[in-house]
């Protein structure tokens, strides 16, 4: 796995733990519906460290504490 799949994949798991819809993410975030949902497309690569701060931020939980999770133990090498 990718590091931007892990990514989304544990911030879908903290909002379902939550019970955060996208939609109220962007609201406590401060960011728009449209780069949450963005940020959630797989077919996008990239994702900004300054989002990801804001939306750790309006899951009230630190940049830590979304890292500390084993999907980020055994990411792929992103250089092939």
């Amino acid at each position: 796995m990718q590091i931007k799949q892990a990514i989304v994949l544990r911030m879908q798991d903290i909002c379902n733990e939550k019970s955060i819809r996208f939609n109220e993410l962007a609201n406590r975030s401060g960011v728009t519906p449209s780069t949450v949902y963005s940020m959630m497309d797989s077919r996008r690569k990239d994702l900004s460290v300054s989002t990801l701060k804001k939306l750790c931020d309006g899951l009230e939980i630190s940049i830590p504490d979304f890292f500390d999770s084993d999907i980020f133990k055994d990411l792929e090498q992103e250089m092939k």
